[in-house]
C-alpha cells in the first residue's frame, strides 16, 4: 500500500522531471528522488539534457552512501541498456538501494526491462505510483514513441467570440503580455515551432523562445507550400535558431537557402502539403514535440489529419464580431463528426483565460 511519504516523494520526482522539458529530446523527461533507510530525502535529480546523466545518476550522486538501504522514486522505469550513458538499473543496484518505485513502465523496447533486472538483484520494485500524473508530464515523448510521429500541441490566441484577427486583418495584440510570455514557455518546451505561410507573410515572425533563461531554441518550421511567403531577409531565416521551410516538391526555391528547404508532397486532397509527411520528416530529424502556432488554415489541416494531441487556447476578454475564426476547414461537416475534447485545465493568465484540452480517448489513437 502506498504511503503518504511514497506519494510525496513521487510527486516531487514528477515536478523535477518537468524541469527538463525542452532540453532532453529525443529522450524523455525523468525525475528521481532518493530517501534513506529512515525515509529522509537525501538526493534528487532530473534528466537535464540528451547525452547527459539520467535522473537516477544525479540523485544517487547527491545521496552517496546514504542511498544504501533506501528507496528511489523514479517517474519512468529505470533504463536497462547502455547508450550514451550506462544503465540506471545497474547504478541503483550498485548504490545498494533496497526499494525502487517507478510511475510509468518504459515502453521503449531498447530500454525496458529495468524492473526485472532490479528484482533479480533482490530489490523490491513497485510500479504504477501516480502513473497518470507522470504520463501527463511525459506526454510528448510517450506519444512520439507509441505513434512514431511528433506530439502536436496546437496553440492559438483568440477573442472571446473566437476571432484570431479583425475583419481588416489586424491581429496584434489580441491577448495580453502575460499570455504572450506564457507562449514563449511553450516554445521553449517544444522541439519545433510550426507556422503557415499566412502567418509568415503577415507577421514575419522570428519564432524564437524569448525571456526563458537557459532555453534551447526550437527548430523553426514554416509551411510555405509554393515558396512564396518566406523571402530573403525574413526574420525566421536569421541565426537565432535552425529553420526549415517546408515546400511542395515542385516549388521554385531558388531564393531560399538550400539547407533550409524541406521538399514534401502536396496534400492528396485540398491545398497545402501532406501533413503526415511533414511530421514524418520532422520525426526523422529527431523532433519529438511540435508547437503548432500556424493560422486557421494550417490548424484545420492538422485537425483534419487527426494529429492534434493537445489544444491550448488563450481567450482574451475582447469581442470583434467579424474576422477569421481560430479554426478553418477541418473536414468536419456535421455536429456528429465534431472533435470532442476533454478540458484538463483552465487558468487565468493576466486578464485572459488559458484553456487546455485533449481529444477524447477514442480519438487519440494510442
Amino acid at each position: 500500500m502506498d504511503t503518504a511519504a511514497d506519494i510525496t516523494a513521487m510527486r516531487r520526482a514528477i515536478a523535477l522531471a518537468a524541469r527538463g522539458l525542452g532540453s532532453t529530446s529525443p529522450n524523455p523527461v525523468v525525475g528521481c528522488v532518493v530517501l534513506d533507510s529512515a525515509g529522509r530525502p537525501v538526493g534528487e535529480g532530473y534528466h537535464r539534457r540528451a547525452g547527459g546523466p539520467h535522473a537516477e545518476i544525479h540523485a544517487l550522486r547527491e545521496a552517496g552512501e546514504r542511498a544504501r538501504g533506501g528507496t528511489a522514486y523514479v517517474t519512468l522505469e529505470p533504463c536497462n541498456h547502455t547508450g550514451r550513458t550506462g544503465p540506471c538499473a545497474q547504478a541503483l543496484i550498485e548504490a545498494g538501494v533496497a526499494r525502487v518505485v517507478h510511475a510509468v513502465d518504459d515502453p521503449n523496447p531498447q530500454a525496458t526491462g529495468g524492473a526485472n533486472t532490479l528484482r533479480a538483484a533482490g530489490i523490491e520494485v513497485r510500479g504504477g505510483l501516480l502513473a497518470e500524473e507522470a504520463e501527463a508530464g511525459n506526454a510528448a515523448w510517450l506519444t512520439s514513441l507509441r505513434l512514431g510521429r511528433p506530439y502536436v500541441l496546437w496553440k492559438y490566441a483568440a477573442t472571446l467570440d473566437g476571432r484570431v484577427a479583425a475583419a481588416d486583418g489586424t491581429s496584434r495584440w489580441i491577448t495580453s503580455p502575460e499570455s504572450r510570455a506564457d507562449v514563449h514557455r511553450l516554445r521553449a518546451e517544444a522541439d519545433a515551432v510550426v507556422v503557415g505561410s499566412g502567418t509568415a507573410r503577415t507577421d514575419d515572425p522570428q519564432l524564437a523562445a524569448r525571456g526563458i533563461e537557459g532555453a534551447v531554441q526550437p527548430l523553426r518550421v514554416v509551411v510555405d507550400t509554393d515558396a512564396a511567403a518566406v523571402r530573403p531577409g525574413a526574420r525566421v531565416l536569421d541565426d537565432t535558431a535552425p529553420s526549415l521551410i517546408a515546400v511542395a516538391e515542385d516549388a521554385d526555391t531558388g531564393h531560399l537557402p538550400a539547407a533550409a528547404v524541406l521538399p514534401l508532397p502536396r496534400a492528396a486532397a485540398g491545398p497545402g502539403l501532406d501533413v503526415p509527411a511533414l511530421l514524418a520528416a520532422l520525426y526523422g530529424r529527431g523532433v519529438r514535440s511540435v508547437l503548432l502556432e500556424g493560422g486557421p488554415t494550417l490548424a484545420g489541416a492538422f485537425v483534419a489529419a487527426g494529429v492534434v494531441d493537445k489544444v491550448v487556447g488563450y481567450l482574451a476578454p475582447v469581442l470583434l464580431g467579424a474576422g477569421p475564426s481560430a479554426l478553418a476547414d477541418a473536414g468536419i461537416t456535421t455536429i456528429a463528426e465534431a472533435l470532442r475534447l476533454d478540458v484538463t485545465e483552465t487558468v487565468r493568465i493576466g486578464p485572459d483565460l488559458r484553456v487546455t484540452a485533449v481529444p477524447g480517448p477514442t480519438r487519440k489513437g494510442i
